[in-house]
């Protein structure tokens, strides 16, 4: 079910914590706020809809994925870009990302996968994975 976006910053910068099984329908909450928002949005985290989880889903091309507990195992290819986000209001910002991530993750079974990402893709899963650190751009 759709759910509504957060903006307070303050509660964007709060932490999440790992994702558990009973987390499963925040997740397919989160799959279908994304897909709402397909017009002006490729990617979203938990907190963007109050859940302070870590998991995030994101569309890839033209299929959507949802990632619990993915964190980042390499990165390379530094570069400076502007993003924006859903979540902030304002002009885009200066963020710093990696063209080439290898990411570990789990899927909605709790099996661990690791797949290597690139260009705008990997862009979007390392801004929505600061967003589960407490980063904002």
């Amino acid at each position: 079910m759709q759910q509504p976006l957060i903006h307070d910053p303050i509660l964007l910068a709060r932490k999440s914590a790992p994702t558990t099984k009973d987390d499963l329908p925040a997740a397919a909450d989160l799959l279908d706020t994304l897909k709402a928002h397909e017009a002006d949005c490729v990617g979203m985290a938990a907190n963007m809809i109050g859940v302070y989880k870590r998991f995030i889903a994101f569309r890839d091309g033209d299929k959507y994925e949802v990632m619990l507990n993915p964190e980042i195992l390499k990165k390379s290819g530094a570069y400076k870009t502007r993003e924006g986000c859903l979540s902030l209001l304002g002009e885009p910002r200066e963020a710093t990302r990696y063209k080439i991530i290898k990411v570990r993750w789990q899927n909605e079974k709790f099996e661990t996968r690791i797949k290597t990402f690139s260009d705008f893709t990997a862009q979007i899963i390392q801004h929505e994975i600061d967003h589960c650190e407490g980063i904002l751009i």
